[in-house]
């Protein structure tokens, strides 16, 4: 009897824990796998040449279609919808541009969720207008098959896949500069010049009402004068020339400068656009330059004197109207300091005289006399030479040179040939 009390005592005690404590029940899903889907973030629209972060989302939109609830189920780490360790990577495809960037790993995208990858990439700049598709590559691991053995063990099947995510770009019509012929005229060191152009348009797009500009590049000594040029219609593949006026800073070498050009048009939607920029590079010549080549002027104290003074240009291009100018110190004075030189192609002289005097009291040496040459260049522009020095001796002299050089002696002389002269006139008019 007793034992009979002590197993229905046991039982009821055993349905009361059950009651108490629920049977935790395991989960596992069937059917279900990652489904990768991609979207370019932003605008997908470029122009050629651009170099851009592109960004893309990529997201799992894989579902799990079966779901098993029991007692005897062990839970699963992952769910069979998930990509695992997912590795992506842009190809350029058919499209004209380059990838700048290598494969790029992302970790884990569960069914549902999204993940952002950047990559860099570089567009042709003669990219022809158009829609292209891209793939991009993405590798992952995933959940084929969770086989249970007994309450607690698990065997896991997984699977690589390795999935195309197409991706669509537009690339717009555009306008490229090209530079096909640059010819200056008349571009030296320290002038103004002219620049002549043969432009082309390189891309696809028909620009109109379009406008050629130049512009310096930073500190390039070659400056525009007059920077736009109105082209009108401007055709892809067409060739339009134009001319502009240019300057050059005084401090230019022989040598080649750069300078910016670029267009502004109306575009195939009726937008203001501004092209990329192209440099060129505009050969400048050498400064405009002088020297005197003749020997030093001799002249003595009290004395007054035409000097003869040659002038090269020794310069890289052609002056005209040239006049030099002489600018007398102490102790010398010239009522007569101007003289023509004419036009002077680079190596040809010309000679100038002036007549000077030195006051008695001077101081027998050597002497620098200011000079320089005022002149007009090829676009008629005044001109003014960097300062020459005229060399002149001052001497005291003796015997017939200094008596034809000093003034009151030759007074004297000439008075006298005169009263003989006279005197001799009169005699004979006697007779």
């Amino acid at each position: 009897m007793n034992n009979h009390k002590f197993l229905i005592l046991t039982v009821l005690l055993a349905i009361c824990i059950c009651i108490a404590v629920p049977v935790s029940a395991g989960e596992k899903y069937l059917y279900g796998k990652p489904e990768l889907t991609g979207v370019i973030s932003g605008t997908n629209e470029f122009s050629p040449g651009d170099e851009v972060d592109l960004t893309i989302k990529v997201e799992n939109q894989g579902l799990n279609t079966v779901k098993i609830v029991q007692s005897t189920i062990i839970d699963r780490d992952t769910q069979p919808n998930t990509a695992k360790m997912v590795t992506l990577l842009l190809e350029q495809g058919d499209a004209p541009m380059t990838v700048k960037s290598d494969a790029q790993m992302v970790g884990d995208i569960t069914g549902g969720s999204d993940k952002t990858v950047t990559f860099r990439v570089r567009f042709d700049k003669d990219a022809a207008p158009g829609v292209y598709t891209v793939p991009l590559h993405a590798e992952y691991t995933w959940l084929y098959d969770g086989e249970q053995f007994g309450t607690d063990t698990m065997k896991y099947t997984y699977y690589k896949k390795d999935v195309i995510i197409p991706l669509n770009i537009r690339i717009r019509s555009d306008f490229i500069v090209d530079v096909v012929e640059s010819v200056t005229e008349y571009v030296n060191a320290g002038t103004e010049g002219y620049l002549n152009l043969k432009v082309k348009n390189a891309g696809h797009d028909n620009a109109k009402k379009a406008v050629i500009v130049i512009t310096r590049n930073g500190n390039s000594v070659v400056i525009p004068t007059d920077a736009r040029v109105y082209i009108g219609d401007f055709p892809a593949g067409s060739v339009k020339e134009c001319g502009f006026k240019i300057s050059v800073s005084n401090d230019a070498e022989a040598q080649v400068y750069p300078l910016d050009v670029f267009v502004e048009y109306e575009d195939s939607e009726g937008e203001i656009t501004t092209s990329d920029m192209e440099t060129i590079g505009v050969p400048v010549g050498g400064k405009i330059d002088f020297e005197v080549i003749s020997a030093p002027s001799t002249l003595a104290p009290g004395s007054k004197k035409v000097i003869e003074v040659e002038f090269k240009n020794t310069g890289a291009a052609k002056v005209y109207n040239a006049q030099a100018r002489l600018s007398a110190t102490d102790p010398f004075t010239s009522n007569d300091d101007t003289a023509f030189l004419g036009d002077l192609a680079p190596g040809e002289s010309s000679v100038a005289r002036f007549e000077v005097s030195a006051d008695s009291d001077a101081t027998v040496k050597e002497y620098g006399l200011d000079s320089e040459i005022r002149y007009r260049d090829a676009l008629d522009n005044s001109q003014i030479s960097d300062t020459m020095k005229i060399k002149v001796n001052l001497v005291k002299t003796g015997g017939i040179e200094g008596i034809v050089t000093n003034p009151i002696v030759l007074t004297v002389f000439i008075f006298t040939l005169a009263g003989v002269g006279y005197y001799l006139w009169s005699k004979r008019k006697q007779e």
